[in-house]
């Protein structure tokens, strides 16, 4: 890892390694200004060794404010929060840079739930949000322009080491460059000069309230994956025309726009997403200029960010996901302990589906992220239990780590011969193979804590009795819920579970009963049309995959429609027989009837199982039911549930 460890200098700041934390939206503001808990999750990574922590897009205009929470950079009450997150940062060796932005047209609904007038370059809708924005008068470009100076000028006072200007993902700069929403006529459109003047305006802006000795970079993105986005041969002529000029001390690349539902997907790209695959839109900006380059995209290991660094495609990685599902990543990288990093699976649940949500980031592996202030920082028990956890999926692996960690004395139980309860399904669907990492980091944790493990060992009242423990988890899961279908005698009818497992023979032409609306169906959708099924997905919500995150779900949609899946919303399953499906609209009740039919799967979620745990109640012991035997939910639900039982003994 000697590139990746290596320290960068820019502007007379050196940076003590390669890895830095992009800005991404925590939803952790109060009134739009930054909380503790904002504080305790940057100095968690801070601590953790990252190089750089770069704060999260601010507005730099209230004409860009909208009702997604942002912080005030134009107000002098922001000064505040920045100087407690620099200083909380700089203190463990970290530099922290923050974003100064406008989002154009890219403009949500008000806080109270109108809509805002957005301003752009001229009067072009995006497609993503269906806003249609007002053409920014030259008074209104010249206020936003001193706008970035006066919010520089209280970054550089709340004692920040840099400022970067955002200009990727579609935001107004984005909107300016690109010639396809840029249509004015004067000074600020036309030619590409005329197109990059409103971001060399703001960039000498932001160093003039900057200083000199703050750094300045700008954030890019190369290819915005729209059909009517900024295009490499476009934004490297870009890139180098900034670098040549001056105007930034490093380029920050990425990739795709807000503007749209593809280009969206490359904000945070899933697990489909190759590891890595922005680096080369990098390397061709790093050919061309002498300032540093960063990159991020799907860079989740140190040995891939070396790997990047080594080719010289990139001088920075952006590894924000991979810090928040392990804040010491640095650390452990620098010690060598490698194997003990918790590796990002880029599932995109408890991160931005957070965020796009409204809530507070976090992490299905490592839920303490967010919640630094409640579980950074174990407490060791003063009372040493036995502690019995039943069930070797994430909810018991989790809480077994955790209770071990704290000084009780685990041993845990599990029926199967192996460890990971449902994630060894889900890592089955295509494209999910990385899922199972989480079974991998979960079974480090409690391995190295000292949990004892005990494989193929069901747990019984008696076998449970004989162990005489104080305290018992009870982490047993869920199976498939079955529920009643005309003709079921006379069609034929399997679950999810069985299609994974191979067990199951669907014939050519399936029919899948989607109630989830999650992973489950569009995978098994996928994974039916790849082995050459026609396929229906018959959806019991308003879309396939509606209660996963928009980033995974859009790109999963895309796929599927290439494969020729029919996606059919508003569904509930009512019947069988030997060649049709039978199903109810769920909003006009009339029948949907689709023939042709040789197997109905169904994904209509799961039962809990919860016997044992009745028993133990009975029984007298202290028992404490968590993750589907609770509640058959998600694996956020079941690590949290986990750490929060665990902390509690």
């Amino acid at each position: 890892m000697k590139h990746l460890l290596s320290p960068l200098t820019v502007n007379g700041h050196t940076l003590r390694n390669r890895i830095f934390s992009t800005g991404h939206m925590a939803v952790m503001l109060k009134d739009n200004l930054p909380t503790k808990r904002m504080v305790a999750y940057h100095e968690a990574r801070a601590r953790g060794g990252a190089g750089l922590i770069i704060i999260e897009a601010a507005r730099a205009h209230p004409s860009g404010m909208s009702g997604r929470p942002a912080i005030r950079a134009y107000d002098d009450a922001c000064i505040q929060g920045y100087a407690q997150i620099a200083h909380a940062c700089q203190q463990h060796g970290a530099k922290v840079f923050a974003q100064l932005t406008h989002p154009g047209r890219e403009m949500t609904t008000a806080a109270d739930g109108t809509q805002l007038v957005a301003l752009a370059p001229s009067a072009v809708p995006n497609e993503r949000f269906h806003v249609m924005p007002r053409p920014l008068t030259m008074a209104q470009i010249t206020d936003i322009v001193a706008g970035f100076e006066t919010a520089a000028a209280r970054l550089r006072k709340a004692g920040l080491d840099g400022v970067e200007v955002v200009a990727s993902h579609g935001v107004l700069a984005a909107q300016f460059l690109n010639e396809k929403v840029n249509l004015r006529t004067d000074v600020y459109g036309g030619n590409r000069a005329n197109r990059m003047r409103f971001l060399s305006d703001v960039l000498r802006a932001v160093r003039r309230g900057a200083g000199p000795d703050l750094v300045v970079g700008v954030r890019l993105s190369i290819d915005e994956k729209d059909h009517e986005g900024l295009e490499p041969d476009e934004m490297i002529e870009v890139s180098t025309s900034l670098a040549t000029e001056d105007l930034v001390d490093y380029l920050n690349v990425t990739a795709g726009t807000s503007a749209s539902l593809a280009g969206s997907t490359h904000i945070v790209p899933p697990m489909s997403f190759e590891t890595a695959y922005t680096a080369p839109l990098a390397a061709e900006i790093k050919a061309r200029v002498k300032v540093p380059v960063f990159v991020a995209g799907r860079i989740n290991q140190p040995q891939i960010a070396d790997e990047v660094l080594a080719s010289g495609q990139a001088d920075m990685c952006g590894m924000t996901r991979a810090l928040i599902a392990d804040p010491e990543m640095p650390n452990k990288t620098t010690a060598g302990r490698l194997d003990d990093i918790r590796a990002c699976v880029a599932c995109n649940q408890a991160c931005i589906g957070h965020m796009l949500g409204g809530y507070p980031i976090s992490c299905i592996q490592h839920p303490e992220t967010g919640r630094e202030l409640e579980f950074g920082t174990l407490k060791n028990t003063r009372t040493k239990k036995r502690v019995l956890v039943v069930g070797g999926g994430p909810a018991g692996l989790k809480a077994g780590a955790i209770a071990a960690e704290r000084g009780h004395s685990v041993t845990l139980f599990e029926a199967e011969q192996y460890l990971g309860g449902q994630v060894r399904l889900a890592q089955l669907l295509p494209g999910r193979a990385e899922f199972g990492g989480v079974t991998t980091n979960l079974e480090r944790e409690a391995r190295a804590a000292g949990v004892d493990v005990h494989l193929a060992t069901p747990a019984t009242l008696a076998s449970i009795a004989d162990l005489a423990p104080q305290v018992v988890i009870v982490a047993t899961g869920a199976v498939p819920r079955d529920i009643a279908l005309a003709g079921a005698d006379e069609g034929h009818v399997v679950d999810a579970w069985e299609v994974l497992q191979g067990t199951a023979n669907v014939g050519s032409s399936v029919a899948i009963a989607d109630w989830r609306c999650d992973w489950v169906g569009l995978g098994l959708a996928e994974k039916l049309a790849l082995d050459g099924c026609s396929v229906r997905l018959a959806v019991n919500g308003i879309t396939a995959g509606e209660a996963i995150p928009q980033y995974a779900r859009d790109a999963w949609l895309g796929k599927l429609h290439r494969l020729g899946v029919e996606v059919i919303p508003y569904l509930r399953p009512f019947g069988i027989d030997a060649d049709s499906a039978y199903f109810q609209h769920t909003l006009s009740n009339e029948p949907v009837v689709m023939e042709g039919i040789d197997t109905l799967v169904t994904s209509l979620g799961h039962a809990s199982v919860t016997s044992l745990a009745v028993e133990l109640v009975d029984a007298g012991f202290e028992t404490h039911a968590i993750g589907d035997c609770a509640s058959p939910r998600t694996v956020e639900e079941a690590v949290l549930e986990g750490l929060k039982v665990a902390s509690a003994i």
